[in-house]
């Protein structure tokens, strides 16, 4: 049966005649033959019959960009229109799959970076352009070491940055974004905001759903930043009243007066007093 026709103007293309030995169903190729600006991609890599489509998408640009461009989870999601998850999902995808591995590399007084490896074939070894591939026996490929699992931090503020996917699922943080913004956190509570004030800041007038919120750690790390309230003014301290003089009763003609002297003898008749009431 012949496809439905649509009354929608289709866009200028030419009008390629389909062969006649092109099969009866399916797609049918127009070859072009690139000499410059194109990417040699495997079919191992494009036909692999486990990788989602948006590891295999990566995959190629991966592939086609030169050495030195990043190709972390954050800059592919400025890059991508996916989201930080989604691009960290296809690229731990790819790692299982052999295509990348992220070694880390000691530089000195305790510190380390991580170095992205890319693979155009799983197990593939770098060798100088312009000399012989040799053929080498298969090296079995084995399984890169997994990063440290980071530990979740613990505390009123991790607490609080948390339980922000609880008010806006947009707003969900890996353990790593939770190390990165729990300080700010805690200088908002050292400032004596609640945790319900901090909440309504970092959450409030939010694009609508279902708009994306494409870096929710910089987004909520730009509001901690920029709306960081002034520490409350330090109270003066109250003076305090000086007590009063207990009353104390003349011995010789039974007044009352007050002193802070014990010894203190009356101002009319000079005697001494018997008592002392409080």
């Amino acid at each position: 049966m012949a496809d439905p026709q649509s009354n929608a103007v289709a866009p200028a293309r030419p009008a390629n005649p389909i062969p006649s030995d092109a099969p009866s169903a399916g797609v049918i190729h127009f070859r072009h033959r690139h000499t410059d600006r194109f990417t040699v991609v495997g079919n191992h890599l494009a036909q692999h019959p486990r990788l989602s489509a948006v590891a295999l998408g990566l995959a190629v640009y991966i592939q086609s960009v030169p050495d030195g461009v990043s190709v972390t989870a954050k800059a592919l999601t400025l890059r991508f229109r996916e989201g930080e998850i989604t691009i960290r999902r296809a690229l731990n995808e790819l790692e299982e799959a052999g295509y990348l591995e992220r070694r880390r590399i000691p530089l000195g007084g305790g510190r380390f970076a991580t170095r992205t490896l890319a693979y155009d074939k799983p197990g593939c070894a770098a060798t100088p352009s312009a000399a012989p591939v040799p053929q080498q026996p298969a090296v079995p490929q084995t399984e890169p070491e997994a990063e440290p699992t980071p530990t979740a931090p613990t505390g009123p503020a991790a607490d609080l940055l948390a339980r922000l996917r609880t008010v806006d699922a947009r707003l969900i943080l890996s353990v790593r974004d939770v190390q990165r913004l729990n300080p700010a956190v805690e200088e908002w509570l050292a400032r004596h905001a609640t945790p319900e004030q901090i909440t309504r800041t970092l959450t409030a007038n939010l694009p609508p759903a279902p708009i994306p919120i494409h870096h929710p750690p910089r987004f909520l790390e730009h509001r901690l930043t920029t709306l960081l309230p002034p520490p409350l003014p330090v109270s003066a301290p109250v003076p305090q009243r000086p007590r009063p003089a207990p009353f104390i009763t003349c011995d010789g003609c039974e007044r009352a007066f007050r002193s802070h002297v014990p010894e203190a003898r009356c101002g009319d008749c000079g005697a001494a007093p018997a008592q002392t009431v409080a």
